[in-house]
């Protein structure tokens, strides 16, 4: 146990840590991200042999390939908590096939709705595994406050996997006004002795800049440790824990096809992800450095295209970029935080490399990769980004063809996977149901342009009322009952703060204090 340990991408750290101490730190001590020592390698008879256990048992053979410092039965348990019948679908993500060279990888079944339960399910259980394991070692002696600040899904999915964990409380911030009914809703009515929500009087980047703000508070740090006994975490995409169960579901996934006879074992898939943040693809690429027959791994803009652009460039510049609000608002995202990993393993680990480039784009807001390490992109990665326009067309489209109904992520997905495709089949990553965004698919099912006015009748209806509608009108009678019962909930959480540091400081201790 614990022979794999975790190194900062910077090279700044003072030592490599274990499993358990990368997930309560988060980010590296050096301000690099973590990374696992080794890479394990499964050939391919493990990873066919995936597909006859239930997808828990799928997850902890994979966590016990890392070699992680937690026993296997632990393991096990928590897997089986964390992938239960808090999914809608036993299969956890099951795979719909549209036809024989595109299947839909659905990783929305879990209780929000999202993705990010893939992983936020997950997380907090190994979280508060990882604090009473260094408790008992004598590494640790208090407990955690989970602050984040969402633009409206990570939020509901953090509150949802903390909520009464062992050890550890939540509290999320969220534009006031800036988020769907749908998105507050499951928010403020969120249940759980241990969480908390505050909306946040401007946008998303002030929810952002205030959280930032407050951790590195160094006053407020030492206040709380020694007035609550508390240090605060964070839950956000950095934490190596949120990206080891998205390795888990493209390993799993390619075993599923196997068994069902839609690949052949050792035939190519080529994987098709909507991405802002770079994480959900990048775990398709440790997916396929572990032995995963992964061919080329397709990276998904909308119209922030920063990541597109710099795949096809090997120049990352936000410079003099403009934010773009689109119908697709998880991919909204100019700092693409988990490509510091990516870049890390295709220098062959250069931390002087990426410190280099981290800090340009701190002071220039640009870098550019050397032309050894651009070839190495371009040998792994293809890109296009999909305008607001063609992402709604998109989702019409595939109904009128298949029936089905994409979220406008998986339909810029969608649309650059069919932009991109070469011969070999595509696995499309769809990251949420289309009910969590049921304004953008109207409007794409009645060919609205993006940002129009939803008809005043429509208009006037909640959210949860419009999917209703929305389901009527298609067929589709598959609202998730975590999204269909919002409206019947009582809201717990309505109080809206500023984004100051200290008025989001006083929010946090009068929380603790309750």
């Amino acid at each position: 146990m614990g022979r794999n340990y975790y190194i900062d991408t910077r090279g700044r750290g003072e030592h490599p840590v274990t499993f358990t101490e990368a997930v309560i730190n988060g980010l590296a001590t050096g301000g690099g991200l973590y990374v696992p020592e080794h890479i394990p390698a499964l050939t391919l008879d493990e990873i066919a042999e995936l597909a006859q256990l239930p997808y828990a048992q799928r997850a902890a053979r994979i966590y016990q390939a890392f070699d992680i410092d937690l026993p296997a039965d632990t393991i096990e348990a928590l897997m089986a908590q964390t992938y239960g019948d808090n999914f809608d679908d036993e299969r956890i993500c099951p795979i719909t096939t549209l036809n024989a060279n595109t299947h839909v990888l659905e990783l929305w079944h879990g209780p929000t709705s999202a993705f990010k339960d893939m992983a936020l399910q997950c997380l907090p259980r190994f979280f508060s595994a990882s604090a009473k394991q260094l408790r008992e070692q004598g590494k640790l002696d208090h407990d955690f406050m989970i602050l984040v600040a969402t633009s409206g899904d990570t939020g509901k999915a953090a509150l949802e996997g903390f909520c009464d964990a062992e050890g550890v409380s939540i509290g999320v911030m969220y534009p006031d006004g800036g988020v769907s009914d749908i998105q507050f809703k499951q928010m403020a009515t969120q249940r759980g002795e241990n969480v908390q929500v505050w909306g946040v009087r401007g946008n998303f980047d002030d929810c952002q800049t205030g959280a930032k703000n407050v951790f590195g508070d160094e006053a407020f740090a030492e206040r709380l440790l020694k007035e609550h006994h508390v240090a605060l975490s964070s839950a956000n995409s950095i934490n190596w824990g949120r990206l080891m169960p998205q390795i888990v579901y493209y390993v799993s996934a390619y075993a599923q096809l196997v068994a069902d006879g839609k690949l052949g074992p050792g035939d190519e898939l080529d994987v098709c992800v909507p991405t802002g943040n770079f994480g959900n693809i990048l775990a398709a690429y440790y997916a396929k450095r572990m032995g995963t027959p992964l061919g080329m791994l397709f990276c998904a803009s909308n119209e922030n295209r920063v990541l597109t652009d710099f795949i096809n460039t090997g120049t990352y510049d936000i410079a003099e970029r403009d934010f773009v609000l689109t119908p697709s608002p998880s991919m909204d995202i100019l700092v693409s935080s988990n490509l510091e990993r990516q870049l890390f393993e295709l220098t062959g680990r250069n931390a002087e490399a990426i410190a280099g480039w981290m800090d340009d784009l701190r002071e220039q807001r640009r870098f550019r990769v050397d032309e050894t390490t651009f070839a190495k992109v371009r040998e792994q990665f293809v890109a296009d980004s999909i305008d607001n326009a063609t992402c709604l067309a998109t989702i019409k489209a595939v109904f009128d063809e298949h029936g089905y109904l994409l979220d406008p992520h998986t339909a810029v997905a969608y649309q650059t996977a069919e932009n991109l495709r070469g011969e070999n089949p595509v696995l499309v990553a769809s990251t949420a149901h289309w009910a969590k965004f049921g304004d953008n698919v109207y409007r794409a099912l009645h060919d609205l342009e993006p940002g129009a006015p939803l008809p005043a009748d429509v208009a006037a209806l909640s959210g949860c009322e419009l999917n209703e509608l929305i389901a009527r009108e298609t067929g589709r009678r598959d609202i998730p009952r975590g999204l269909a019962e919002l409206d019947t909930l009582p809201i717990r959480f309505d109080e809206v703060i500023d984004g100051g540091t200290d008025d989001i400081e006083k929010a946090v201790t009068r929380f603790l204090a309750n």
